[in-house]
């Protein structure tokens, strides 16, 4: 059998080197990407994500549509604002754009406002989903927390050790 030369020999050990190389973070890769907990995260994250789209959308198209009828906050809510100094052409702006635009120094209440108001209803939207699922499901998502009687940190409701203080709670220590 004729031998290669030396050139060759060192050009097809490096390719052997580079073909174990590849199947070693093959290998690491999809022992990394496969396992069970890492597509149990990716599937969480993606149905977390639809999610709130859904509730993003509840709050947005049903829940504040409603709120903006109230008298005090009337329809508009982003478009209040207070002129705090005057731009080039000085005050009369209908818009905070318009404001903006002409150089005033505007304080956009009216958004911070509104931001508020999708947060809180963002809240008590998936506040109302848990308990529905709760009453639903023999699982609760709203865990019950109350105070240590020693350390005065919060812990659940069901512990019989503080984890903070570790005093038991049901009355040994005293």
């Amino acid at each position: 059998m004729p031998r290669l030369d030396e050139s060759t020999e060192t050009l097809l050990h490096a390719s052997h080197s580079a073909a174990k190389r590849a199947r070693h973070f093959w290998d690491g890769f999809t022992d990394f990407a496969l396992r069970d907990n890492v597509l149990e995260v990716a599937v969480g994250l993606i149905l977390a994500a639809a999610f709130t789209q859904v509730v993003s959308s509840l709050v947005s198209d049903v829940i504040l549509p409603v709120v903006s009828l109230l008298p005090i906050l009337q329809r508009n809510l982003d478009e209040k604002f207070a002129v705090l100094k005057d731009g080039d052409r000085g005050g009369g702006y209908k818009t905070v754009a318009q404001a903006l635009e002409d150089g005033a120094v505007v304080m956009a209440y009216g958004s911070f406002l509104n931001q508020l108001i999708r947060f809180m209803s963002m809240g008590f939207t998936l506040y109302a989903i848990a308990l529905v699922y709760s009453s639903v499901s023999s699982d609760s998502i709203v865990k019950r927390q109350v105070k240590c009687r020693y350390c005065r940190k919060y812990i659940s409701e069901k512990a019989l050790r503080c984890v903070n203080c570790s005093s038991w709670q049901d009355g040994r220590e005293d």
